[in-house]
């Protein structure tokens, strides 16, 4: 019996509920996962420290989970963006840490101000969107969760309760701010892999493709594992 191909996923160390759709839970994915916890990988060394000593750690993992047979890897974080060149390149499979890779494609698709929802506006600095190869002139609108109670406290402050519809409130009251700001938005792309959840509410409340972890993930693993087409 052969075994359907495996997707490798780096988790930062925490404890908050990772709900369906969270980059963390294996129901999020039409096809099994691998989930390997990275102890060093806290919140605060990722998001607000931006630390780069976390890179040994993550190749490690990554060749750990590459050596079990994953056919790409990704993590929970969208700020590891930094660490994505040297991952890449210490394994063979396609490595996509951060879902802001995603933006200049976005942008190529839609030619419109790309939004980002971040879990915190004041550490996406233009440094973590340089390593994901987000250009100085490409048009942003940036939103940030770090001031909703509902989102600080499970995700940034690594709390043990999560309220799903009160995260969703605030993820999409945030996203209509952002359409208020800036009208000229084409789409939106969510930084944070804990946000993935409540996509489909922000898409029916703005009515803009939503671009998140979980989308990218079955694009990447759609690319390493092709369907075969049936014969004419």
């Amino acid at each position: 019996m052969t075994m359907e191909p495996v997707l490798g996923i780096m988790l930062l160390d925490t404890q908050f509920p990772r709900i369906p759709g969270d980059v963390g839970h294996p129901a999020s994915y039409p096809f099994p996962v691998r989930l390997m916890t990275v102890p060093s990988a806290t919140v605060q060394r990722a998001v607000y420290d931006a630390d780069p000593t976390l890179l040994e750690d993550f190749i490690a993992a990554a060749q750990q989970l590459q050596a079990e047979g994953v056919v790409a890897l990704t993590s929970s974080c969208g700020f590891l963006s930094p660490l994505q060149e040297n991952i890449a390149q210490a394994v063979q499979v396609p490595v996509f840490l951060s879902s802001l890779l995603q933006v200049p494609l976005v942008y190529a698709m839609t030619r419109k101000r790309v939004a980002i929802l971040t879990a915190s506006k004041p550490s996406l600095t233009p440094y973590i969107l340089g390593k994901a190869g987000i250009l100085d002139e490409l048009p942003l609108a940036i939103g940030g969760m770090q001031d909703s109670q509902a989102f600080r406290e499970p995700i940034l402050n690594n709390g043990e309760m999560l309220d799903k519809l009160a995260v969703e409130h605030d993820v999409v009251q945030a996203g209509l701010d952002l359409l208020s700001e800036f009208p000229g938005i084409g789409s939106f792309v969510l930084e944070c892999h804990n946000l993935a959840p409540y996509g489909q509410a922000l898409n029916q409340a703005t009515g803009k493709p939503v671009f998140d972890i979980i989308s990218f993930a079955k694009w990447v693993y759609s690319c390493q594992v092709k369907r075969q087409f049936p014969q004419p």
